[in-house]
């Protein structure tokens, strides 16, 4: 039996009607965490009452999970019907005929029939090796366009057709980008994945995000302490650390993570955390689950936003882009 009864998870309401926790746990290790510390963490979860999965095809721990999955379900401990299990297609998967042999590895690896939810991980074909550096580049990398992105998501829409996910989603979007899209799709993306955390809040794309009844899932919840070294840059601000937070976890006797998770599940968004730790997998649970913030401490937590994107996404870059700024369209306008 879970420790936390997953029925007082707060839950998101997807446009089908279907329900979604509003906290799920994130499966991506880094550089920090392999697939069998990955696996044992889902394991954790499992047994605290998660009940949402955040997976990637480009993690390299699908298989591990799914076997985390299959003895759940064997060992009667909960039903496939009860867990909501994501994953994404990752930049090397996007031609013609690749998301369905995308999609289909996952549901092999994590030994299922359907998913419930699958992104699109980045909105254009460029790829990287796992592991690379913030300067390396790949020579065949891509601007977004319109056209390419559809045709990647014409295939999303059919995996919906063919019963292999119930719902699909966008990642790492832009305002100019949906406003590009969303008029094309023919099924709308029921979640879109964006960095969101107490420093790096996207107010406005959030808003936008909300105003077309999509949920917003908020990956970094917790300004992503454990990146890769690689990812840092000296102007970046560790959230967990900045004063008002800490007076405001002090006040409540949690950790600073507890009140992150709070307060994005109070704004609206469903955070996805990761953590190898039992007590602090329970713990980020828990958190959202009882003892919620105030009104004035949701308004004071607006009150760290300071445009902190840890997430620059370097290696996308194509010949021509200046730097990463380029990838966000900070002017409004899809730079191509």
């Amino acid at each position: 039996m879970a420790i936390v009864n997953p029925a007082a998870v707060p839950q998101r309401t997807l446009y089908t009607g279907a329900q979604m926790p509003a906290i799920g746990m994130g499966t991506f290790g880094s550089d920090h965490a392999d697939a069998d510390l990955v696996s044992a963490a889902v394991r954790s979860a499992i047994d605290a009452g998660y009940r949402m999965f955040d997976c990637a095809a480009c993690y390299g721990n699908e298989a591990e999970i799914g076997e985390v999955f299959a003895k759940a379900f064997a060992d009667g401990e909960v039903k496939r019907e009860e867990l909501f299990i994501v994953s994404k297609v990752w930049n090397d998967m996007h031609g013609d005929g690749d998301v369905l042999l995308a999609c289909a590895k996952t549901l092999k690896d994590l030994r299922l029939d359907y998913l419930d939810m699958y992104y699109v991980h980045w909105p254009f074909p460029n790829y990287h090796p796992p592991g690379c550096d913030v300067d390396t580049r790949n020579p065949d990398s891509k601007p977004f366009t319109v056209e390419r992105f559809m045709k990647t998501w014409r295939q999303m829409e059919r995996l919906v057709d063919m019963g292999l996910t119930k719902h699909i989603g966008m990642s790492n979007m832009t305002i100019p980008k949906l406003e590009a899209v969303l008029p094309l799709c023919r099924i709308q993306p029921a979640a879109i994945e964006l960095e969101y955390h107490p420093c790096f809040q996207q107010k406005e794309l959030k808003s936008y995000i909300e105003s077309k009844g999509i949920v917003p899932v908020a990956f970094c919840p917790l300004g992503s302490p454990d990146r890769p070294a690689r990812d840092c840059t000296p102007e970046d601000v560790a959230d967990l650390k900045v004063p008002e937070l800490v007076a405001i976890a002090e006040a409540h006797h949690v950790h600073p993570v507890n009140i992150a998770l709070k307060w994005e599940v109070q704004s609206g968004a469903a955070p996805i955390p990761f953590s190898t730790k039992p007590r602090n997998i329970l713990s980020n649970l828990q958190g959202v689950t009882e003892d919620p913030l105030t009104d004035e401490e949701m308004k004071m937590m607006e009150t760290l936003e300071c445009n902190n994107r840890l997430v620059k996404g370097q290696v996308f870059l194509w010949e021509g882009a200046k730097d990463w700024h380029d990838l966000w369209d900070e002017d409004g306008v899809i730079v191509q």
